[in-house]
This record gives structure tokens, sequence and C-alpha cells, in this order.
């Protein structure tokens, strides 16, 4: 059901200092990284990012069978009281088959859906 989770950093340094050393006994290693961000995984594939900022909530993301189980997410999201945070479709900077949605929950947190087919 989860494919991954964002965590926002007051000091990046800190958190990665932290999370590599625990994450280490996991056998998860770092899988993408740019100036703002890290990120960690047991596969290929990162299932743990640390982001530099000081954003409210935190950004999840739920695993969809298909790119119209992403669509109705969103759809069922909106009308359940969640805010548009990104329509359904594909994130070519992510991936060239990242098909997503996000919505903003009534407490601030961003939620996604993600199928990667």
């Amino acid at each position: 059901m989860l494919d991954h989770i964002e965590l926002k950093v007051k000091d990046l340094g800190k958190a990665v200092a932290f999370y590599e050393a625990v994450l280490q006994p996991l056998g998860a290693k770092l899988r993408y990284e740019d100036a703002t961000m890290k990120a960690y995984g047991t596969t290929r594939v990162p299932a743990l990012y640390l982001a530099q900022g000081a954003g409210k909530g935190i950004h999840f993301a739920l695993a969809a069978s298909s790119r119209a189980v992403v669509d109705r997410f969103h759809e069922a999201g909106l009308k359940a009281g969640g805010k548009d945070n990104g329509a359904p479709g594909i994130r070519a900077d992510y991936a060239p088959t990242y098909y997503a949605a996000f919505l903003i929950d009534p407490d601030g947190n961003n939620v996604e859906a993600v199928c990667l087919k």
C-alpha cells in the first residue's frame, strides 16, 4: 500500500547522519540526491525521502494498481474535502511511467497515489 514517504527536515546534514546510521542495518542505501533532498531504499527505488525545509505535515504516496485507480483516488479525495495539489497525470521529471495525483488532506498532509505502469 505505501509507496514512499517524504519527511521535511530542518537540518538536512543532521537528518542524513541519523537516518544513514539507522537505515544501514536495514539494508537501505542512498538511491537519489540533489541539493535539498536525499532518498533511501532497500531496492533501486527510494522509499524514504528527506527534504530540507520546514513544511506543514508530511508527504506520503500510496501505491495504485492502475492509472484508473489514481484517477478514482483523486476524484474521491476531492469529493471528500481534499484540496487538489496535482491532477492525475504523467510526471516525466520523476520517471517516464510515473502516473500520479496529489491531494492535501484536511490536516495539511500531501497525499499521493502513484502507478508506475
